[in-house]
């Protein structure tokens, strides 16, 4: 069989990498492309046997069986699908076993070379995680020529869920991500099918479902417009320069996002987090930039003149300044909207200009929590997934350094004679 695949969907076809996922928008054809790499394996190696993984059976049924009939009848193929014990036999080319995702206890008892899995994202994050290791424990069927065992999947974006966590989140040895939009695949699609889906979905729901991008899912997303490649950068630390620390006080996990001003610009090239308490983080910043040279002005939460992370008789204000650290605190904190919306304004300006600028290598805690870091149904930061650490810490040091300038009118009377 001729068949003609798009650049992304030939990406995912001929990659060689254990682990590959195709992160897609709606009608791009990854569930296609996933089915075609499965039953080109299954030529290839006719007495392993294939896996394909779906949310739930009924899925199964009616995306992946019409697909395997339409295929396999147009090449001529003798089939048998099997639908009590959801397996496909091929004549002359063995079996693919076929299950789902949505009880993972119930992936056991059978091995298989390769798994395919189509729309992982639609589970959530720690239940697709689970699944992902039960998969990993299925495929140990050996290859006559050695070839390693590989999972392969094809989804739509549904936030930062397991695909992100698996793929995208950091650089994994043996992991590629291929991502594809719908319009790489607009020529296959109905006239007017992607501006229906522009009318059907709000803009942050379109980039994932159309651009096939890892975004927000929230209705509200408290820093929208960060860029883990737009507010990149890879400026590091230079030798005896000043350095300038936001600080978030807590229990067991004190944060830090540690940053230099260049050009009175705001470049974030380091973060401490999951420190102990505040003696500790003291002890950390006098040892890596004090006796390295580098003075150190930290920006904290105003609380923390009150608060005590260890010691009852002395606030976390006073320790910082007693291991010979500056501290610049205001009275009392900026108002919560007030801090976002300066950091908001250093992130993208109203002229497009991105002021912020971050070595998100060395900030993966940071990165993530501007990422994800949503509104609750109140309209304040969602403090309940961990999110706001990091983002605090940052927020205390560029509110105080570059705070909101407000505009303010006055009225005053006139005589005319």
């Amino acid at each position: 069989m001729q068949i003609r695949l798009t650049t992304p969907q030939g990406r995912f076809f001929s990659s060689d990498a254990r682990f590959v996922a195709m992160v897609s928008g709606f009608g791009a054809g990854k569930t296609n492309t996933l089915v075609l790499k499965m039953l080109e394996q299954k030529f290839k190696y006719p007495k392993v046997d294939m896996g394909y993984f779906a949310p739930t059976y009924p899925l199964v049924r009616d995306i992946l069986y019409p697909r395997i009939s339409d295929i396999l009848g147009e090449a001529g193929l003798r089939f048998r699908i099997h639908r009590t014990e959801h397996v496909i036999y091929i004549a002359g080319f063995g079996r693919i076993i076929c299950r789902t995702m949505d009880v993972p206890e119930r992936i056991i008892g059978f091995e298989i070379g390769h798994a395919f899995i189509d729309e992982f994202d639609t589970l959530k994050t720690q239940a697709a995680l689970d699944v992902w290791r039960k998969i990993m424990a299925r495929i140990r069927q050996k290859f006559p020529d050695g070839s390693e065992n590989r999972i392969l999947v094809a989804t739509t974006p549904e936030g930062f869920r397991a695909t992100y966590q698996l793929f995208a989140l950091e650089t994994r040895p043996g992991y590629e991500l291929v991502t594809a939009s719908t319009h790489s695949n607009a020529a296959n699609l109905p006239e007017g099918y992607i501006e229906s889906l522009r009318m059907r979905y709000p803009p942050q729901l379109i980039e994932a479902y159309l651009d096939g991008r890892f975004v927000n899912m929230a209705s509200g997303s408290v820093y929208p417009d960060f860029s883990r490649k737009l507010n990149h950068t890879p400026a590091q630390l230079r030798p005896d320069e000043p350095v300038h620390i936001g600080m978030d006080f807590n229990v067991l996990n004190m944060t830090a996002a540690v940053s230099v001003i260049r050009e009175n610009q705001p470049i974030t090239v380091d973060e401490i987090v999951g420190v102990r308490d505040t003696p500790a983080m003291a002890q950390i910043l006098v040892a890596r930039f004090t006796k390295r040279g580098h003075p150190v002005t930290i920006y904290p939460d105003a609380s923390g003149a009150a608060r005590r992370t260890v010691n009852a008789a002395e606030s976390d204000i006073s320790i910082l300044r007693t291991a010979g650290l500056t501290v610049r605190a205001n009275a009392s904190n900026p108002a919560v909207r007030d801090r976002v919306n300066a950091v908001n304004a250093l992130i993208l300006n109203d002229t497009g200009e991105r002021r912020w600028l971050i070595n998100t290598d060395r900030c993966p805690t940071l990165c993530t929590a501007l990422e994800q870091q949503a509104y609750t149904e109140d309209g304040e930061p969602d403090k309940r997934t961990g999110f706001d650490h990091a983002v605090d810490a940052a927020g205390y040091f560029l509110s105080h350094r570059w705070p909101l300038v407000r505009r303010s009118a006055s009225q005053s009377s006139m005589s005319l004679y």
